[in-house]
């Protein structure tokens, strides 16, 4: 339904991370929607981009420049195509970390066309030389090539016809100031909430001829973090439990049971969310306790711990980064069925930081 090209992470094998493989990829350009009244949730990004690409056809102008930021999988890949549909333009598709050299950047956009999209994915993460090269390609419609070597080298100025670049990036607080501000459009994908993602995978189910009721519609959303790319990916896990061990209808208690089987519970946490928390909890009384022994303790790497399970865990109020270390909140403990020790709850700072 929503979501952005695939990014190298190693939550990339996870059934509830957000970045995509080859097999998301294939099922999702079929589940695309193919403008804006098809496009399901952000509601606010949806009704100042429609005002921008409005104005910009009564014009007969291209449309300004447009950057998009938020976690993976909630739709930046799917906006910047339909952009393009709503245009009538042909879009590029490259990305931050393809482009190493000024001269990429210059090949790709010395081929565009008039009014043609380009969409440039984790755009934080280009090269210094490119993105400075990009800076006058958005402003003034033209890039300098150099040609030549050292003293006897020359620039020669390449015009360009007017294009639309879409940005996209999961860090919007790398992007330099200069390049930030050439954008004329910016607005941030917010995570959804359960009854837009129960409108995701009811749509999806349609297209992909799967029956599925309301209840099991819900207990999906319920598990899939926010994210549609996850909802959809966890309704193909469940679609084929239910061909296999069902009768291929999906209710709550077939989408639970499909679920179990994939280690994925009630509150979306998996095999590696649940292990940093049990790690916290029972080998470290909750904490604190620091992000290398953590890592030790679970048995991942710690980049694997801080950068893929503890940002859900943080979001979800069951974690906490404190200056002495990671922290459980009475939360993790409640979600766990475990109770907090009176010793570690007065002895590690929760009661200061949680009140308990």
């Amino acid at each position: 339904m929503n979501w952005d090209d695939t990014t190298d992470t190693p939550a990339e094998e996870r059934l509830v991370g957000g970045s995509a493989d080859r097999d998301d990829q294939a099922v999702e350009a079929a589940l695309r929607p193919k403008d804006l009244g098809e496009f399901i949730g952000q509601e606010k990004v949806r009704e100042q981009l429609d005002l921008v690409l409005r104005a910009a056809r009564a014009r007969g102008a291209t449309a300004d420049h447009v950057l998009l930021s938020g976690a993976p999988g909630l739709g930046k890949t799917t906006l910047s195509m339909i952009i393009a549909a709503e245009m009538g333009a042909p879009i590029r598709i490259t990305s931050g970390p393809a482009i190493q050299h000024a001269g990429d950047l210059a090949a790709i956009l010395s081929s565009l066309q008039e009014g043609e999209v380009l969409f440039l994915d984790e755009i934080h993460r280009m090269s210094r030389p490119a993105e400075e090269m990009l800076y006058m390609a958005m402003e003034d419609f033209r890039v300098d090539v150099i040609v030549g070597k050292g003293p006897g080298a020359t620039a020669i100025p390449l015009e360009l016809p007017p294009f639309t670049l879409v940005g996209a990036t999961t860090r919007a607080g790398l992007l330099p100031p200069p390049l930030r501000d050439r954008f004329g459009f910016t607005a941030h994908m917010e995570f959804y909430e359960p009854a837009e993602l129960e409108r995701v995978i009811h749509r999806s189910a349609h297209l992909l001829d799967v029956e599925i009721d309301s209840a099991g519609a819900a207990e999906i959303a319920g598990r899939s973090r926010g994210t549609p790319r996850i909802a959809n990916r966890l309704l193909r896990r469940v679609r084929d439990y239910a061909q296999v061990k069902a009768d291929g209808v999906i209710t709550k208690d077939i989408a639970a049971a499909a679920l179990a089987v994939y280690e994925v519970d009630a509150r979306g946490l998996d095999r590696l969310d649940r292990g940093v928390l049990e790690a916290l909890l029972k080998l470290f009384g909750g904490g604190p306790v620091g992000l290398s022994t953590l890592a030790v303790a679970v048995g991942e790497e710690r980049e694997t711990v801080e950068e893929v399970a503890e940002p859900f865990l943080v979001r979800e109020g069951l974690l906490a980064r404190t200056p002495r270390g990671r922290v459980a909140t009475p939360a993790a403990w409640a979600h766990l069925g475990l109770t907090p020790p009176r010793s570690s709850a007065a002895g590690n700072g929760q009661g200061d930081l949680f009140g308990a």
